[in-house]
C-alpha cells in the first residue's frame, strides 16, 4: 500500500526526487543580475536545501535504528514497505503540522524541534502499527503526544508568579505568570489552514501558550487533540491511554480552567494596525524617543523578558525601565538600535540588533512580541535571541 493520507493538501505531498528537481531548476534559474532578484533566487534555493536536509537527516535516523531488526530498505511489515528516504519525504509532508502540535504542548519552540526529530524515529520504529486507511496524520499526532508527555514527565516544569526584584519598582498590581522555557513560534512555520484546523487566530498567541502551561499534562494533550485538532473522542482516549470517560473527565477540568486564565477580553487588531503599531515602536527606539515610545504603551502595559526574572507593569514603570538604555549620555547607554520586523505566535515582532559604541556591527540582541489593542501595546514580551534564524532573521546586520 502506497503511503497516502486523504487529509493532505493536492500536490502537497514531498518527494525526494521532486525536492532535487526543486533544487537544480532554483539553481539553473539563478542569474547575476538584478540583486534583490538574486537574493531572492537564493533564498528560495536555501529553502528548499533545508527541506531535503531535513529529509536526509530522517532518512540517516531511521537506517541507523535497527531496535525493529529491519535491515535492508524497504523490509517490513507489508502495508509499510518503504525505503528510508521515501518514508523521511513522507514525513516531511507533515512536519510543520506536528511541530506546531509539539509546541502547543510544551511552549518551547527548541523542545519542538526535538520532539519531531523524536516522532519521526518513534514512528520508523512503530511503523507496523500503521493501520490500512488510517490517517498519517492523525497516526504522528499520537505518537508525538506521547512523545510530549514522556518529556513533561521528565522535567516537571511548572509556571509559577514572577517575583518583586530587589532594588526595582514597576510591580504593582497581580504578578504575571513566568513561564520561564516559553519561547516565540514563527508564523512562517504555521501548516497551511487545511493542514492544522488549530491554524485559526487566537491559538498560538502567547496569553494562551502561557495559559497551556498551567494545565496538567494529560489535561492539556486531551483538550488539545479534541479541540483544537479536532479528533474524536475515541482517538484521543487511544492516544492517551485512556477511556473515553476519562478523556470527558480531563475535558470538563481543563476548559473551565483555560477560560479563567483567559477571562480578559482580548479584542484582534487588524494586520495593518498592528504592522503600523511596530513600525512607529522600531522607529521610538532607533531614535531614543522615550517620549514617542510612551505614546504607544497602554496604561497598564506589562513586559517581561523570558526567561529571565525582569518584569514590570504600567506605563512609567516599563519607561523607567527602558530609559537608560535610550539614553545616549547615561552610563549604562548600550548603543544603538535597529530592528527587523517578523510575526510571532500571530503577533507583530522584530529583531532587535544593538550596535555598541566604538563598534560598527549590529548584532543580535532581542526578538520583540508585541500585543496590541486599541491601537496601543499592552504588553512586550521579549525573548532572547537565538531564535532569530528561525524567523528569517540574520545574528548579525
Amino acid at each position: 500500500m502506497a503511503w497516502t493520507d486523504a487529509g493532505s493538501r493536492p500536490g502537497g505531498e514531498v518527494t525526494v526526487e521532486g525536492l532535487i528537481d526543486d533544487i537544480g531548476r532554483g539553481a539553473a534559474e539563478l542569474s547575476p543580475g538584478e540583486p534583490a532578484a538574486l537574493y531572492a533566487g537564493v533564498a528560495r534555493l536555501a529553502a528548499s536545501v533545508d527541506r531535503l536536509r531535513r529529509v536526509a537527516r530522517t532518512a540517516r535516523d531511521a537506517a541507523a535504528d535497527d531496535n525493529h531488526g529491519y535491515g535492508e530498505p524497504g523490509v517490513g511489515p507489508p502495508e509499510l514497505a518503504l525505503p528510508e528516504s521515501a518514508f523521511a519525504a513522507l514525513t516531511e509532508t507533515h512536519r510543520r503540522a506536528v511541530l506546531v502540535h509539539c509546541y502547543r504542548m510544551t511552549g518551547s519552540y527548541d523542545d519542538a524541534e526535538d520532539l519531531v526529530r523524536e516522532t519521526f524515529l518513534r514512528a520508523w520504529r512503530a511503523r507496523d502499527t500503521f493501520r490500512a486507511g488510517a490517517s498519517v496524520r492523525t497516526w504522528l499526532y499520537r505518537i508525538a503526544t506521547n512523545a510530549c508527555l514522556d518529556l513533561l514527565r521528565r522535567t516537571a516544569r511548572r509556571p509559577h508568579d514572577y517575583e518583586p526584584l530587589p532594588g526595582t519598582s514597576g510591580h504593582a498590581g497581580e504578578p504575571p505568570a513566568r513561564v520561564a522555557w516559553l519561547q516565540p513560534y514563527p508564523d512562517d512555520e504555521l501548516p497551511e489552514a487545511d493542514e492544522d484546523p488549530g491554524v485559526p487566530y487566537g491559538t498560538l498567541e502567547l496569553p494562551l501558550l502561557v495559559a497551556l502551561q498551567h494545565l496538567p499534562p494529560r489535561q492539556r494533550a486531551a483538550l488539545i487533540l479534541r479541540d483544537v485538532l479536532g479528533l474524536s473522542p475515541g482517538e484521543t482516549a487511544e492516544t492517551l491511554d485512556l477511556t473515553p470517560v476519562s478523556v470527558d473527565g480531563a475535558l470538563r477540568r481543563a476548559r473551565p480552567a483555560l477560560r479563567d486564565l483567559l477571562s480578559d477580553g482580548r479584542t484582534r487588531e487588524s494586520p495593518e494596525t498592528e504592522a503600523a503599531v511596530l513600525a512607529r515602536y522600531t522607529a521610538a527606539v532607533a531614535a531614543l524617543d522615550l517620549a514617542s515610545l510612551g505614546g504607544l504603551l497602554a496604561d497598564d502595559v506589562l513586559f517581561t523578558a523570558p526567561p529571565n526574572p525582569s518584569w514590570c507593569r504600567g506605563r512609567e514603570a516599563v519607561l523607567a525601565f527602558l530609559r537608560p538604555g535610550m539614553d545616549a549620555a547615561s552610563p549604562a547607554f548600550p548603543g544603538h538600535w535597529r530592528h527587523l520586523p517578523a510575526r510571532a505566535n500571530g503577533q507583530p515582532a522584530a529583531g532587535g540588533y544593538l550596535r555598541r559604541p566604538g563598534t560598527n556591527v549590529h548584532r543580535a540582541q532581542a526578538l520583540d512580541v508585541l500585543r496590541v489593542e486599541g491601537g496601543r501595546i499592552v504588553e512586550i514580551t521579549s525573548f532572547e535571541p537565538h531564535l532569530l534564524p528561525a524567523f528569517g532573521l540574520p545574528l548579525r546586520l
